[in-house]
């Protein structure tokens, strides 16, 4: 399950809303529905999946989107976080997801035995694979220093970060309102 929601600065201060991301395919698709809550201002488009991992995901204008992912690991084996994590680890991502896809969840291939008879484990190559995507913070950790959160506040974030984005970001009570 997805959290998304986006907060908007206009004139008169932060806008919040929940948004479905039903018809979001690509990152241009994102970046034009956070453009519609806001042309000219700052568009802040949180996403989260069940405290796994969130990103953010910042236009300003027609700038191109500054993007951050708490866990881009975790995010890339999401169909929204993928979106995220391709644009931040570029086409080597490809590579790695096929990799990834070829695997069972055993961490073997298709059909391919658990052991081989060796003492060693077959999971050499899931760990090959699923370690070349960081289980970490990937992206621009700065996305929010200037509206005050900080790139280590950002990083230490885990649980409920919405709330603290939302309160360091100055729109807390606008979406306390939407929830």
């Amino acid at each position: 399950m997805y959290i998304a929601a986006l907060l908007a600065r206009t004139e008169d201060g932060w806008e919040a809303s929940d948004t479905e991301l039903d018809d979001v395919e690509t990152l241009s698709d994102l970046a034009d529905l956070a453009r519609e809550a806001s042309d000219d201002d700052t568009v802040i488009v949180y996403i989260e999946q069940e405290d796994t991992w969130f990103g953010i995901v910042r236009i300003d204008g027609e700038d191109d989107p500054r993007i951050y992912v708490s866990d881009a690991a975790a995010a890339a084996r999401s169909s929204y976080g993928e979106i995220l994590t391709r644009e931040i680890l570029g086409d080597d991502l490809d590579a790695e997801l096929d990799e990834l896809d070829a695997l069972d969840l055993d961490g073997t291939e298709d059909g391919e035995p658990l052991h081989d008879g060796t003492d060693e484990d077959d999971d050499d190559s899931a760990d090959a694979a699923a370690g070349a995507v960081p289980a970490a913070p990937a992206g621009d950790g700065q996305v929010l220093a200037d509206l005050g959160l900080s790139e280590r506040e950002l990083r230490a974030l885990d649980s409920d970060a919405l709330s603290v984005i939302a309160e360091a970001v100055g729109a807390a009570d606008v979406l306390e309102a939407v929830r």
